[in-house]
């Protein structure tokens, strides 16, 4: 199978020279300054995951190792989760800066993306509970002012979106946020949980089925009988723990700037490069 290296800058030389030694290579091949591509890497196992791993991190290098013979355009679906995936941010921590409760609500955040608070559920409901009497007007405020796109989002969007394949946006977070990326971006498809609002201001109460890690993979599973494909053609994108099952369904799994659990059980880690890093993996 290929192993392809790829990175922000261009690959030195001397670097591909001890990749190809650790990988067991014969040589890469260059496909832009900063991708490389061996056809002959020696079987990943758990050693050489490690290796590798070793070897790249400090040099700023993302490695893969994917199917060959696949194009980019055999795949039919691209569903990715939102928070810290798709933006830059945990949107429920903004809110919560906006009633001085932001370092104890991402400090939620981040044990349940590291898998350590396994109840979604719970930790969401604590979470929200949290911003009952915000003035509804800061989810605004939050996507105007601080949502930013994660690198490579527009390029890797418009390429797939080129190749006719689908776009799935499925988040734990809300609806309030997936709306406004739905026509900005041309997603085909989203889901999210409604933040409950009374006379403008958050109740602290989450409306309708909390979109756990099941809902997730489940959703995944219902559009892509929807287009009439099969999960292998799916290739899903995420970050937390709360991904891990929408990703164990599809044909290709990428963490992207992920926690350690999930970079472990993925297909493909981004730790450096941006969600077009995707389009590199397969020749379209």
């Amino acid at each position: 199978m290929p192993l392809i290296l790829q990175s922000l800058s261009p690959l030195a030389n001397a670097d591909l020279d001890t990749l190809r030694t650790v990988a067991g290579a014969s040589a890469f091949e260059r496909r832009a300054d900063n991708v490389a591509t061996a056809d002959d890497c020696a079987p990943l196992t758990p050693a050489l995951r490690e290796a590798l791993d070793a070897a790249c991190a400090p040099r700023g290098i993302d490695w893969a190792v994917v199917p060959g013979g696949r194009k980019l355009s055999d795949f039919r679906l691209v569903a990715m989760d939102m928070d810290s995936t798709l933006i830059t941010i945990e949107c429920i921590d903004e809110i919560a800066d906006f009633c001085g409760l932001k370092a104890e609500v991402s400090a939620i955040t981040e044990a349940a993306m590291r898998g350590e608070i396994t109840d979604f559920n719970e930790s969401l409901r604590r979470r929200v509970a949290l911003l009952k009497g915000l003035d509804a007007s800061v989810l605004d405020r939050v996507y105007d002012e601080r949502l930013r796109l994660s690198p490579g989002a527009e390029n890797m969007l418009q390429t797939i979106q080129a190749l006719g394949l689908r776009t799935l946006l499925v988040s734990g977070g809300f609806v309030h946020f997936t709306d406004k990326l739905k026509p900005r971006l041309k997603l085909d498809f989203t889901r999210a949980n409604t933040l409950e609002i009374v006379d403008g201001k958050l109740t602290g109460n989450v409306v309708g089925e909390i979109v756990n890690a099941d809902v997730k993979a489940r959703t995944v599973r219902e559009v892509c009988e929807q287009i009439g494909a099969d999960p292998s053609q799916a290739i899903v994108m995420g970050d937390g723990s709360n991904d891990l099952k929408m990703m164990a369904v599809a044909g290709l799994s990428v963490a992207f700037r992920a926690k350690p659990v999930v970079r472990a059980q993925a297909s493909v880690a981004f730790n450096h490069v941006g969600l077009d890093g995707l389009l590199n993996l397969f020749p379209h």
